[in-house]
């Protein structure tokens, strides 16, 4: 009688704790929202959204952020296309060919220690690179840059959801005398829902990166115009406008970081919805 009252005082405790996290994470991520939406929507407006900055745009004068909307977007899409061609074929290599050898732990520990470093160290890596080369800071260094940055985001979050798919796909598929190949599209197709996901997750963290951006891709008040080039990103963007001592390029930071913080709610919102809606097809 002691042992079941124990258990159930051991069950209602952490279950309010649970709670509790579950409401603590919820206020703080309220009073985030809050700050950036009462403080961003004062300096918001539609020529912060149409305009490149203005040459006294930091002194106060006219223009807006759209070149950082611009090089955000061009560096998050390239990073993730690029990350995505590396990390779908490892991860769909490790589990077909090789699901429970050491190169497969091996490599998910590599994985884990490189989403552990952080990306102002990956700019770093990259600032030291381009310097060795002779690549000035250009929308190509930030992509590569930013591809490193979340290429074990990407594998390690699609590593989880292909390790969801049933044990019995790969009997089933290999019994009726499939190849490892095909059975490779087959898991694809299995899985897409999830990689669809984790791609959005990624492009997520690639456009709120700003240390990576600040060594690699520079800044800019000029739009994107080559890969080459230059170019500015939102992060980066609020960086510059807080450091001014002018109250209303202050303003017009947190209405840059309201956009991106705008953009980052709505890719994950649409990767909740791709899951759920995607994942009713597949084989649980």
């Amino acid at each position: 009688m002691n042992r079941q009252k124990m258990r159930k005082l051991e069950e209602t405790f952490f279950t309010w704790l649970m709670r509790f996290c579950l409401i603590g994470a919820g206020a703080i991520l309220t009073i985030i929202l809050w700050v950036i939406a009462s403080r961003g929507l004062q300096g918001l407006s539609w020529e912060i959204l149409t305009q490149p900055p203005e040459g006294s745009f930091y002194l106060g004068g006219g223009g807006g952020i759209l070149n950082a909307i611009m090089g955000s977007l061009y560096l998050a899409t390239g990073a993730t296309i690029l990350a995505s061609f590396i990390a779908a074929p490892v991860v769909l290599f490790m589990h077909v060919y090789a699901p429970h050898s050491k190169f497969a732990h091996g490599l998910r520990l590599a994985l884990d220690i490189m989403w552990g470093i952080p990306s102002i160290v990956y700019g770093a890596f990259g600032f030291a690179i381009m310097v060795a080369i002779g690549l000035r800071a250009s929308l190509l260094a930030g992509i590569l840059t930013l591809t490193l940055v979340i290429i074990p985001i990407l594998a390690r979050t699609y590593d989880e959801i292909v390790a969801m798919a049933p044990r019995d796909l790969r009997d089933v598929t290999l019994a009726l005398g499939s190849t490892r190949l095909e059975y490779l599209g087959v898991l694809l197709r299995q899985t897409l829902p999830g990689l669809l996901t984790a791609l959005l997750l990624a492009f997520g963290r690639a456009i709120g990166d700003a240390a990576a951006m600040l060594f690699t891709a520079g800044y800019t008040d000029n739009m994107p115009d080559g890969l080459l080039r230059p170019v500015a990103s939102l992060p980066v963007a609020v960086f510059f406008q807080l450091s001014t001592p002018f109250p209303a390029v202050q303003a017009r930071a947190y209405a840059s970081a309201l956009v991106l913080t705008t953009i980052i709610l709505v890719v994950s919102l649409l990767a909740q919805w791709t899951m759920r809606r995607l994942g009713r097809h597949v084989i649980r």
